[in-house]
């Protein structure tokens, strides 16, 4: 049975480091994500029996159909990490990382390190491939590291086999500042046979229908839009601008109970880059967030999390 419905746009949840973890995916998913894909995930680390790494393969019951993202620079390791994989439940997918444009990950010979080597790229995308015995093979890439070169990328990518890929309209020295370039997922999607899925800035419902009705995409991955705005997916799904100010409250408190329970007391501490980005644009952000920069205890941060937002609803 296909899980992943092509005959009408699906709305993914992208792979963001130290953001998209368990608790972030399960929140998304309940507004109507169709795909969440884990925090990306190094083969070595796989290989090499991380305890860490194994707790960021954990899902969410909700989390179905879900995918997790891995990435490596040498074949074997890339086999050895897929076959680890294969033998975890409730993993419907593998998604290679060809775009990732992190100093570390790129000098490694990872991430958007493999456009720059279109050989080496079709050698770990096939090795994914053929190990994988998961329902699906997937790609995320960028339209290449200095020039665009998105129609080659694509056809490579197509050539190994995998079911659809996830394309960031920006090269790897573009990072997440250049202005992305619909016209290159364009024309991507023009030159395949395989679904794609349509990345960048893309922050709200106008900007989703307006890539879609562009690019044909079969689809939209957000990413960097859905933090402290994971209500984004109902909004896009439902073609809608507002959502309420109680049921916001309710998620973002939902959300720090979630973030304790997956990981511990460091929770916490953890949920204050989520608390800046959830309060922006009320009133007294600025001060509210000078003062949980300073809370460590979770029965405080909580007390803090309910008062400010009770008081801005009050206020509207």
């Amino acid at each position: 049975m296909n899980k992943l419905d092509f005959s009408k746009p699906l709305v993914v949840l992208a792979p963001l480091a130290g953001y998209t973890d368990l608790p972030f995916r399960s929140v998304v998913k309940k507004f109507g994500a169709d795909l969440t894909i884990s925090e990306m995930i190094s083969s070595n680390a796989l290989v090499y029996n991380s305890a860490k790494t194994f707790k960021m393969l954990e899902k969410a019951p909700s989390e179905d159909p879900y995918f997790v993202q891995i990435a490596g620079n040498k074949p074997e390791l890339v086999r050895d990490a897929v076959e680890i994989l294969n033998d975890i439940e409730g993993i419907d997918g593998i998604d290679l990382n060809c775009g990732c444009p992190a100093p570390k990950v790129f000098n490694h010979g990872s991430g958007s390190n493999l456009l720059g080597d279109l050989k080496k790229l079709e050698a770990i995308l096939s090795t994914v491939q053929k190990y994988n015995k998961k329902q699906y093979t997937s790609a995320k890439v960028r339209i290449g590291v200095n020039e665009k070169i998105p129609v080659e990328i694509g056809k490579v990518v197509e050539a190994c086999g995998v079911d659809f890929v996830s394309v960031h309209g920006r090269t790897r020295a573009g990072a997440y500042k250049a202005p992305v370039d619909y016209d290159a997922i364009k024309a991507l999607k023009e030159a395949v046979n395989i679904p794609v899925i349509a990345n960048g800035d893309i922050k709200d419902y106008a900007k989703a229908k307006e890539v879609l009705e562009y690019t044909k995409a079969d689809g939209v991955m957000i990413g960097r839009g859905a933090i402290g705005k994971p209500w984004v997916f109902y909004q896009i799904k439902h073609g809608i601008e507002d959502i309420d100010e109680e049921l916001k409250q309710k998620i973002i408190l939902e959300h720090f109970d979630s973030v304790l329970d997956f990981h511990g007391i460091h929770g916490a501490v953890m949920f204050r880059k989520l608390l800046h980005s959830y309060s922006k644009g009320y009133k007294g952000a600025a001060e509210f967030r000078d003062i949980i920069n300073t809370i460590t205890d979770k029965d405080i941060m909580r007390d803090m999390i309910e008062s400010f937002f009770t008081e801005n609803n009050l206020q509207k």
